[in-house]
């Protein structure tokens, strides 16, 4: 197994770039996620415009969140309707790991939600301290991180319930 220790500014170059890559499916569990824009060409570009992109090349895009995102995702997101159609979004609030697939061959786990502090592209003095671990070997090691989402994933085909188990 092969695994590769990240931080800091570098989680966004190496864990979340290659989402833009991926040829046949893309998983992503976070607690929090925000309204982020990414760099690129020099501009920057919504994350949700670079899922968009994915949707159109038929990549399959499963996003699962512990909270509700705020008002400015929700109004990136309805600049996507295909999103709606192409992409499983579900909310869980049992949620807390934070885990990025990628085509099962790139795998990354660690402590950086799906925001721009947490995955480094903020300021220097703006980001948040992160940490993770990337495989990207297509090795067991990748199989490991599909292997932890699955009980997750399967809310993706249940209704989420409250503590008091109503829906």
């Amino acid at each position: 197994m092969s695994f590769k220790f990240v931080t800091n500014e570098d989680l966004f170059r190496e864990a979340f770039q290659p989402v833009s890559k991926a040829e046949s499916f893309v998983w992503i569990g976070t607690a929090d996620i925000k309204d982020m824009h990414v760099p690129e060409r020099g501009s920057v570009r919504s994350f949700l415009s670079l899922l968009n992109d994915l949707c159109l090349r038929r990549v399959e895009i499963r996003l699962l969140h512990a909270k509700e995102p705020g008002p400015n995702f929700r109004s990136s997101f309805d600049k996507y309707p295909r999103l709606m159609e192409c992409m499983e979004r579900q909310l869980c609030p049992r949620v807390h790991f934070k885990h990025i697939i990628i085509d099962g061959k790139l795998a990354y786990t660690g402590s950086a939600n799906l925001t721009g502090a947490g995955l480094g592209i903020k300021g220097a003095n703006t980001r948040n301290f992160e940490a993770g671990i990337i495989t990207g070997d297509g090795s067991e090691s990748a199989d490991e991180v599909n292997t932890g989402f699955a009980p997750a994933a399967d809310v993706f085909s249940l209704q989420v319930l409250d503590d008091s188990g109503r829906a």
